[in-house]
């Protein structure tokens, strides 16, 4: 079987006037959010760029580079990996992002992808047009390194870079350490999410099944779908979570592999949770189409027993509206009262039957 060119050849050649409009290099440190050396856990005093970071680390032969990025392009991305020695498939997948939750191994170099998700704030559940968005990070960690790629606005690494600087006795555990750190704050974001989504599940639920209540089956929709991006997002972390926690030939250490287990559990009430919302709004959907069967058949009797009432004047009209010379009590003078007062009874009889029968 031939072989298939790399995923790089696959790409259309830029042409001449492609060339000229994106000939403009941004240097890599415009995608630097912050870099520092480590050594025992303690950040040293300085700012380094990230070659002269990996240089300081190497040349000591102790301790490591944390280097975080936002959004780098094709250029700044080939130009960090170039340093880290990071192959060209990372590099791809760090900057076309969109990549499902997965781990993956490039000779010494260990490669996560996590999906964070944020909470929309929004006044009303029936007025809501987003409730879940979404953004990517991704850990690069070697034997003296540790580079995370983030996308998305709300997926922000600097508390979890001042809360580990706090605790030099973690980091001091080495770049692994780093990588729980980012897993534990991605996945205890998910709790949250899921608290705040849980009490919109919730209100819907109240709302549905609510006598008086007229919910819209599209905000079920709706919320279904946001549940539906929260699950491709959480779900499929599971499996690369528990690989991380068990399997020693990573070169994970053993009190991070007991972290990270951690990690896996509270992942594990998430993904349970998300479930539950799915399975709880499947039910909401086929409750709000029932409840509007029910309302579209008291409808339809409510309409259908106002024909029948008006079916009897129309009826007694349609006789006497006929031309024939012989008609009941033609020539009776109290004949017009006398008709009038029968099609009367005959409605409010009607009435009451269907009102005792709830059809009115």
């Amino acid at each position: 079987m031939p072989s298939l060119p790399p995923r790089s050849s696959l790409r259309p050649s830029r042409t001449p006037a492609d060339t000229s409009a994106h000939a403009i290099r941004v240097p890599a440190a415009r995608a630097v959010v912050d870099c520092a050396v480590y050594v025992d856990g303690h950040r040293q005093p300085g700012r380094y760029t990230h070659s002269a970071a990996l240089a300081e680390v190497r040349e000591r032969g102790e301790g490591f580079v944390w280097l975080g990025l936002h959004a780098p392009d094709e250029r700044q991305m080939s130009s960090i990996a170039e340093v880290f020695g990071l192959h060209a498939l990372m590099v791809e997948d760090a900057v076309h992002a969109h990549q499902r939750p997965k781990l993956e191994i490039y000779d010494d170099v260990l490669f996560l992808v996590l999906r964070t998700v944020n909470y929309v704030e929004h006044e009303s559940i029936s007025t809501a047009r987003e409730i879940v968005e979404t953004g990517e990070i991704m850990i690069f960690v070697g034997r003296d390194f540790v580079v995370t790629v983030r996308h998305g606005d709300h997926s922000g690494l600097s508390g979890v870079r001042a809360e580990m600087d706090a605790h030099p006795a973690r980091l001091a555990l080495g770049p692994t350490t780093v990588l729980h750190a980012i897993a534990d704050h991605v996945v205890d974001n998910y709790l949250a999410v899921t608290e705040s989504v849980e009490h919109d599940v919730d209100l819907l639920e109240e709302d549905v099944f609510s006598p008086s209540s007229h919910v819209a089956i599209e905000q079920i929709y709706l919320l279904k779908r946001e549940i539906v991006e929260l699950r491709k997002s959480v779900a499929p972390l599971g499996a690369p979570l528990q690989r991380l926690g068990q399997d020693s030939n990573l070169g994970v250490p053993k009190e991070v592999r007991r972290y990270l287990r951690d990690v896996q559990d509270h992942h594990t009430i998430v993904a349970d949770r998300v479930s539950e919302f799915d399975e709880v709004l499947s039910t909401l959907v086929e409750a709000a189409l029932a409840k509007v069967a029910v309302q579209q058949n008291t409808d339809m009797r409510k309409i259908s027993a106002w024909v029948a009432i008006a079916a009897v004047p129309t009826m007694v009209a349609g006789v006497y509206g006929m031309n024939f010379e012989h008609m009941p009590e033609l020539q009776w003078s109290f004949g017009y009262p006398a008709v009038i007062i029968v099609i009367a009874v005959v409605c409010a009889g009607l009435f009451v039957t269907f009102r005792r029968n709830n059809w009115l």
